[in-house]
């Protein structure tokens, strides 16, 4: 006769991290405000974000942009035209709420919802998964975006907010 299956994890395994709180997040936007954004620091930022994704293998596409001008692109290895698609998606969300695409997903998870459900918008357009978050300038507000896809949400989320921490210094 065999035990009883177990449903705690295994003493080498960490439990699964809590996601984050609408709190905890807003609070990642509101430090994370940058001084400038320029060219030279749109290569900059996408630059720590494919040394990132190298130190990780991460499978990703990063995509940064000002308004609609696209100033950096990256593919990496087993990354593939689906990433590009996400980020396209969850741009838009960024774009159209002026709040990071996890953000938005865990304000709608939060009131009982998903985003899917009650947003009215077209999921073939628009994804509030994580990966997308504004680059908002001192003064000036949100001017563009900066989005990570492959990698779970919380993943692709983390990995931007690590980047632009190194950034903003």
């Amino acid at each position: 006769m065999s035990a009883p299956a177990s449903n705690a994890p295994a003493p080498d395994e960490a439990p699964a991290p809590t996601p984050p709180t609408v709190a905890e997040l807003e609070a990642q936007e509101a430090r994370l405000v940058l001084r400038h954004f320029t060219h030279d620091d749109a290569w900059a930022l996408g630059g720590l974000l494919v040394e990132l994704a190298r130190e990780q293998s991460a499978p990703v596409a990063i995509d940064i942009r000002r308004g609609a001008q696209q100033l950096f692109h990256c593919a990496l290895p087993g990354s593939t035209a689906d990433n590009d698609a996400w980020i396209d998606r969850k741009r838009r969300v960024v774009e159209r709420y002026g709040a990071s695409s996890f953000l938005v997903g865990t304000r709608f998870r939060a009131k009982g919802t998903t985003f899917e459900e009650s947003s009215r918008l077209d999921p073939d357009l628009y994804a509030a998964h994580g990966g997308s978050f504004p680059i908002a300038v001192e003064g000036a507000g949100v001017i563009g975006t900066v989005t990570v896809s492959g990698l779970p949400q919380a993943e692709d989320h983390a990995m931007v907010v690590r980047a632009l921490e190194r950034l903003r210094g």
